[in-house]
């Protein structure tokens, strides 16, 4: 314990989106020295997540907890092929949910702060030295703990020689605010290989309004960004959201879509989150594997601290998800999309199965289609 003791901070944590809120939370709770860096003035501006929650990510961590008028319930997925026919998915008792992000963010930032954590906002993240078992960060001071919680293009990762996502989606998303769909109990998801080669589109229901987005694999030779007004023009007005309806937001930027980095923690270092490559190959999910495994991370060095015989790197890579089977149907949707064979299985059990699996992990329960 008196390893510690040296340090001005147990813990350093490097941007204060879900996975580095998880890691802090877990180990302020614990009774250590946390410390938060967070560039921004505001946690909830420039977001680049969508904020859609899973139902397990609501039930099974701190995120249960927040306030009613930050979340919505939307339990029915209808996915469309290319031609635009659609089919309705619904699971027994589950439901996802859509968050008013940027308040979510802000909300954390309280929590956190309520909970004793040092959270530093405005303050980035420069560079840091090796200081025996721990580290010398500039501008701050010295910890026994550094924690990458700072994004895809983790500055964390590059100073400590740890691993970088190299595997990306590139999304767009426009928010309307106070707009409705007309179907606003389900999530709306777009398969067109000509509007998002390797991804989707999406539109759901928010507490504030609408949320449209589109996404595609981002590859060197894959110019420009996702044409999100083509896209909105073609499904908007079916939808309820007509091509002259403005929008009031825009969310933009670079998504992992590769698993895991090969090397995502060193003595004294770990990566979490994005930085980490902690987000489903497939669907681009994130926010309940980036909680879990920040809330491991966190655990595991309290549990250090307390004299356990623990390694906390190592925690971090067996938390880390591996994605094995969504890391090859990335390949396979990168390498074999097509849009017709979509549009001739759509109502078939086997791609019905499939999509099942996807969103729910598990059968769900038919619905009449609509």
């Amino acid at each position: 314990m008196d390893g510690y003791a040296q340090f001005d901070f147990d813990v350093v944590v490097v941007g204060a989106s879900f996975a580095g809120a998880a890691c802090a939370l877990a180990a302020r709770e614990a009774g250590l020295r946390v410390c938060v860096l967070e560039r921004k003035h505001d946690p909830g501006i420039r977001l680049h997540t969508t904020g859609i929650i899973v139902a397990e990510a609501f039930s099974q961590t701190r995120l249960g907890r927040m306030p009613p008028s930050l979340y919505r319930e939307v339990p029915r997925v209808r996915l469309y092929a290319p031609s635009l026919d659609s089919l309705q998915l619904q699971a027994d008792d589950y439901a996802f949910l859509t968050t008013d992000t940027p308040n979510v963010l802000r909300w954390l930032a309280e929590e956190m702060r309520n909970a004793g954590v040092d959270l530093r906002l405005m303050q980035s993240f420069t560079d840091a030295q090796r200081d025996g078992a721990g580290w010398r960060i500039t501008g701050l001071g010295s910890t026994r703990w550094l924690i990458g919680a700072d994004g895809a293009k983790s500055r964390v990762a590059q100073r400590a020689g740890l691993g970088l996502v190299d595997a990306f989606l590139y999304g767009v998303e426009h928010e309307f605010h106070g707009a409705a769909l007309a179907e606003p109990d389900a999530l709306h998801c777009f398969i067109s290989r000509t509007l998002a080669p390797g991804y989707i589109g999406w539109a759901a229901q928010s507490p504030t309004g609408v949320q449209l987005g589109l996404a595609f694999r981002h590859r060197p030779d894959r110019h420009g960004v996702p044409d999100i007004d083509g896209f909105r023009a073609r499904i908007g007005a079916a939808l309820g959201v007509p091509s002259t309806l403005q929008p009031d937001a825009t969310r933009a930027g670079l998504i992992p879509c590769g698993g895991p980095v090969e090397r995502l923690a060193a003595p004294g270092v770990i990566l979490t989150g994005d930085a980490a490559g902690i987000v489903s190959p497939l669907t681009a999910g994130g926010i309940h594997s980036a909680w879990a495994h920040g809330d491991a991370i966190g655990r595991a060095i309290a549990q250090h601290r307390l004299g356990a015989d623990v390694t906390p790197e190592r925690i971090a890579e067996r938390a880390a998800p591996r994605f094995r089977v969504k890391r090859g149907l990335r390949w396979a949707f990168d390498h074999l999309q097509l849009d017709w064979p979509v549009n001739l299985l759509l109502h078939s059990p086997l791609l019905r199965r499939a999509a099942e699996q996807v969103y729910f992990h598990r059968r769900g329960r038919h619905r009449a289609d609509a």
